[in-house]
């Protein structure tokens, strides 16, 4: 595992929750003047480990009132569908997020869509359809309670 000082587990830190704070204050904020605060920041960022930085939309102010997790298992795995499946759902703009799992199910997509009819169109003329989907489980989100914006890095500083 990467080792990390205090200084950049703090500043990972606070960056997560404001990835907009200027360099100025963020030395500030984790004690350190700032140009090391900058030679810290740009070495996390060539080493990935800050990957970016982007806008948090919140998905009902722009009409998406349905998300589920939808878990995908495919009928075959030696014909080349899981490569065609990915490349699929890449290509899926109502699919925020896509991972591979272990267990019953090859895929979970988090999937974002305006109302239960999208879903409904979205489940069966799509995903259905796709050669190679032998079985789709759907779970309706209720209500998100946390995250998902939030790397744990308590385990950073033991």
């Amino acid at each position: 595992m990467p080792q990390f000082d205090e200084f950049e587990v703090r500043m990972m830190d606070i960056l997560q929750r404001d990835g907009r704070k200027p360099v100025s204050e963020l030395a500030q904020e984790i004690g350190l003047s700032t140009t090391p605060c900058a030679r810290r920041f740009d070495s996390l960022q060539q080493a990935g480990v800050i990957k970016g930085f982007r806008a948090v939309i919140g998905r009902r102010a722009v009409g998406l009132m349905v998300e589920v997790f939808v878990q995908v298992r495919l009928a075959s795995h030696s014909d080349g569908s899981p490569e065609r499946f990915i490349a699929a759902v890449e290509r899926m703009d109502e699919v925020a997020a896509c991972w591979t799992m272990t267990g019953e199910y090859d895929f979970l997509l988090h999937v974002m869509v305006p109302s239960v009819d999208d879903l409904n169109d979205f489940v069966m003329n799509r995903l259905m359809r796709f050669a190679g989907v032998r079985d789709v489980h759907t779970q309706l989100v209720l209500r998100n309670i946390k995250g998902p914006s939030h790397v744990p890095l308590e385990h950073l500083r033991r």
